[in-house]
């Protein structure tokens, strides 16, 4: 309850001196007797450790205590940004920008000002570029043990059906579009074939 971040199970060994393989059992059982009895908070595994949090389910009210009057929230660019980040690290800004399309310089200042991300190696090509990874920061704000637990990309990316669909809604569906081989009916003779214009009234 007091740690500023999630407790590594070998640290609480050494402190009950207890084995880390003993600490965490009793930690899982801990944590399940909570959701067996419906606490409003839980013991839940994070960035490799272990933290209480309240239960999703107040997730509603603790927002509304926490978040009233703030209004220091990742723009939808930094978002993005990290999200790139965090599923193609190790990155550099120049592979990030590139799939954005804009410049991100300053989003990854703000996101490594933040903690979410850091500097994790230099690329072995030219120029040797800074490669960037999400941090533990960014696993316990998720509330993720490992970055495998992040969402596969499968999952978000649609079906081929739905791809077509979206393609035939852009160019209009087939059986809509106009025949572009099919010649223009001729007028019949004696009406000439005229052009409507402004001037024509009733």
């Amino acid at each position: 309850m007091v740690a500023d971040h999630p407790a590594d199970p070998a640290v609480l060994a050494q402190l009950v001196e207890l084995s880390p393989a003993a600490v965490e059992e009793i930690l899982v059982q801990v944590a399940e007797s909570y959701e067996q009895e419906n606490r409003g908070f839980r013991l839940v595994k994070v960035a490799g450790g272990w933290r209480y949090q309240s239960h999703e389910d107040c997730s509603a009210y603790v927002e509304q205590f926490v978040l009233t009057g703030q209004t220091a929230r990742l723009s939808a660019a930094a978002l993005e940004t990290l999200a790139i980040v965090a599923y193609k690290q190790p990155t550099s800004r120049a592979q990030v920008a590139a799939i954005r399309g804009v410049n991100v310089d300053g989003v990854m200042r703000t996101l490594q000002q933040r903690g979410y991300i850091d500097e994790t190696g230099r690329d072995v090509g030219p120029g040797q570029a800074s490669l960037f990874g999400t941090t533990a920061l960014f696993l316990e704000r998720l509330g993720l043990n490992s970055l495998d637990e992040l969402p596969s990309l499968g999952d978000l990316i649609p079906g081929a059906d739905v791809v077509e669909l979206l393609e035939q809604s852009l160019i209009g569906l087939p059986e809509l579009a106009p025949e572009l081989d099919e010649p223009e009916p001729e007028a019949e003779l004696g009406e000439p074939k005229t052009e409507p214009t402004d001037l024509e009234t009733d």
